[in-house]
């Protein structure tokens, strides 16, 4: 199980896998980062970044 930082705040979340820990941190995204997921600009290919930054920090931790 690895417990890592949102890359946004302090806030963490845990998981076994990339995925699990995507899944755990989406209520937290959701609630704290609304404006982040809401914003127009952050469409699939700044989602596609996203995944791609996350997962490569998620796989060092």
């Amino acid at each position: 199980m690895k417990t890592m930082k949102c890359d946004m705040c302090e806030a963490t979340a845990e998981g076994e896998t990339f995925e699990a820990w995507m899944q755990a941190l989406m209520p937290h995204y959701m609630q704290v980062h609304a404006d982040v997921m809401n914003d127009p600009k952050n469409g699939k290919e700044e989602q596609m970044k996203w995944m791609v930054e996350n997962k490569a920090r998620f796989e060092a931790a």
